[in-house]
């Protein structure tokens, strides 16, 4: 794997970040990261990382900075395996915080996201394994950021504190500072703290509990965050996000 300051970022991102790159941290991570994807080709089978490494930056690369218009946080990619509908077994993360690989059965977290959508705007969200990759969202405006961009396979949270946190934590913080009327949706005691400091004088944040099956029901069932969402969006003359 290349270094992955030089794998290419979206243009307006990289304009945004470029001093991130350069920073001791991300010197840091860098060098973590491209150790462990090289262990993927050392350790073949028993050794993988999540998600592809060109996959890293994808939620950047489908939502330019400039169109931002919703951002839902995640803490770490998916760290397992999943079976598509032909019974292929491929990793299920794809670099879009909640969303899975196409074709892959969406894991419970994701399926209570697409019940309350149902619920709260009559759409159906997922009406085959393929719309389960979220890029349909993220082409509309929707960045869909981990926390933690990359993971190792099988252990949660095993790339967390070796940078990432601060790289994103920037670009929240860009956004809040850059712009204005985006629509932050935190799911969960993680995704409320990583937000705490976005401004909330010029942006919409939605707080509740996090969509995985031990907590949707404090809360995240009738949130209707995405009625919301599109309410705001419309007052300010916005397009709607479509969700489905």
């Amino acid at each position: 794997m290349a270094d992955i300051q030089n794998i290419k970022i979206e243009p307006t991102w990289k304009r945004v970040l470029h001093k991130e790159f350069d920073k001791d941290y991300f010197q840091n991570l860098s060098a973590f990261v491209k150790k462990e994807y090289q262990n993927v080709i050392s350790k073949g089978q028993d050794f993988a990382v999540y998600p592809k490494s060109d996959e890293i930056f994808r939620a950047f690369e489908m939502c330019p900075f400039d169109k931002v218009k919703v951002v839902i946080i995640g803490q770490d990619p998916y760290h397992g395996t999943t079976r598509t509908s032909d019974g292929k077994k491929i990793g299920q993360a794809n670099g879009l915080c909640f969303a899975v690989e196409s074709g892959a059965n969406p894991p419970p977290s994701l399926k209570n996201i697409f019940k309350e959508i149902q619920s709260d705007i009559g759409q159906s969200a997922c009406t085959s394994n393929l719309n389960c990759d979220l890029s349909h969202w993220a082409k509309q405006g929707v960045l869909l950021l981990n926390s933690t961009l990359t993971v190792q396979a099988g252990l949660p949270g095993s790339h967390q504190k070796k940078g990432w946190e601060e790289f994103t934590d920037a670009v929240i913080y860009e956004l809040s500072n850059r712009r204005e009327h985006i629509v932050f949706l935190l799911w969960g005691n993680y995704a409320k703290q990583k937000g705490a400091h976005i401004d909330r004088t010029k942006h919409l944040i939605l707080e509740t509990t996090h969509p995985s099956p031990f907590s949707v029901h404090n809360g995240f069932f009738g949130c209707k965050h995405f009625s919301k969402t599109n309410t705001y969006l419309r007052e300010r003359g916005l397009e709607e996000i479509d969700w489905r």
